[in-house]
């Protein structure tokens, strides 16, 4: 049984590594399209919120129908990834200009809507007393995805130079997220703590934010996205900045992108056990007090960048290492029944409220300049670790890890 267990976590956490890899497919190569296209600041910041937008949509359409719950989740999982890679295959294939790169990517985040909450409901399905090491390492799988394109984009592994034809990075994501959907569809199955089919009730979604402690569980959420996508969209453009005014190559400052997110995936997993065995809220406040710091002094550093770098990845590994547990938590404090819509709407609130900090950085860019922007998120984990010692104090807390909190 622990075999079977860990094999189809193990299959399930790299299919949506490479169904995630859609995410910033189009921001990694966002300087090429900003040529091709010849893309505006708002243009540019709306490659990237219109996926958070098409997310937010398809996430909320799930949770108000309750698929996650009612729907077999690795087929909807599947299904889910096939759409995606369809739509961003679909840029490149058709050139359809930015009006038309938008609404596909809009199109690319309602498909990953049906891959991310299923996706943490299947992990759930197999894991009790280690759900946060379960859950932390999807998640960091999905992280380590998300960074993968700039990756891509920087390594040459299909011209001189790196990727530098913006098709080819579209494509390869693309071809990745049909792998990811084989996988999901053919080999991953649900685990024994999968709770039955939930009968549809669409007050359930609003149910999750009248129950305190769920609410709590959100609110640490919600403050941890207000900083984490704005620092993953705009992080690798200010470390190329960075670089290239320094006169460091293209390729270094597009791989140190890649590693401020990426080393997000190893914080997921080592959170995760940590949080099962010194609790959920404990891991969740550190985490937070670590981004919000490295936030506070980032922008600072513009003028050295090889310290910068240094920040930017203790930065990259603490952003993301407490998102699988706000997820834990959710998933310990709620109905049985209704996991996926739960989780559904967590994402989706977190998710809009991303669209806030991503499209304020480019214009205050323009006008406070780099030092001073990342500011801005810095309310973000100050809220986060108001709600967790708040939900740290409740008794249902005890459901929590164990009983670890």
């Amino acid at each position: 049984m622990l075999s079977n267990k860990w094999r189809n976590i193990a299959l399930l956490a790299f299919a949506e590594l490479l169904a995630m890899t859609l995410w910033f497919s189009a921001t990694a190569v966002l300087p090429q399209l900003t040529t091709h296209w010849q893309l505006d600041g708002a243009g540019k910041a709306w490659m990237t919120m219109s996926v958070q937008l098409g997310f937010v949509a398809g996430a909320l359409v799930s949770a108000m129908l309750n698929l996650a719950d009612r729907m077999d989740a690795r087929r909807l999982v599947a299904l889910s990834c096939f759409l995606g890679a369809l739509c961003t295959a679909a840029i490149p294939a058709l050139d359809p200009g930015p009006n038309g790169a938008i609404a596909l990517r809009l199109l690319t985040g309602v498909a990953l809507a049906g891959v991310y909450p299923p996706g943490m409901k299947l992990i759930a399905s197999w894991c009790r007393v280690d759900r946060g090491f379960g859950i932390g390492l999807l998640v960091g799988a999905l992280t380590f995805g998300s960074a993968f394109p700039h990756f891509l984009n920087a390594v040459p592994l299909f011209g001189d130079g790196g990727m530098p034809e913006w098709r080819a990075v579209l494509y390869t994501t693309s071809g990745f997220a049909l792998v990811g959907a084989l996988i999901t569809g053919v080999y991953v199955r649900a685990g024994p703590e999968l709770a039955g089919s939930a009968p549809f009730d669409w007050r359930f979604a609003l149910k999750t934010l009248s129950h305190r402690p769920t609410r709590l569980a959100n609110f640490g959420y919600l403050g941890h996205m207000w900083e984490l996508y704005a620092m993953w969209a705009w992080a690798p453009v200010f470390l190329l900045a960075a670089y290239e005014r320094a006169g460091f190559s293209v390729e270094s400052g597009r791989l140190a992108g890649f590693s401020v997110i990426a080393v997000g995936a190893i914080g997921c997993v080592l959170a995760g056990v940590w949080a099962d065995r010194l609790g959920r809220t404990k891991i969740a406040i550190v985490s937070l007090a670590i981004s919000g710091g490295c936030a506070l002094v980032a922008g600072f550093l513009f003028s050295h960048p090889i310290l910068l770098t240094i920040v930017c990845l203790i930065w990259g590994f603490a952003v993301v290492a407490d998102s699988a547990q706000f997820s834990a938590a959710v998933s310990e404090l709620t109905d049985p029944r209704y996991v996926g819509t739960a989780l559904t709407i967590q994402t989706s609130l977190g998710f809009l409220l991303t669209l806030v900090t991503i499209r304020l950085i480019p214009p205050l860019v323009e006008t406070l300049g780099w030092d001073k922007v990342f500011l801005l998120l810095v309310p973000g984990p100050v809220f986060g670790i108001w709600s967790m010692v708040k939900l740290r104090g409740l008794p249902e807390a005890e459901r929590m890890a164990s009983g670890s909190r």
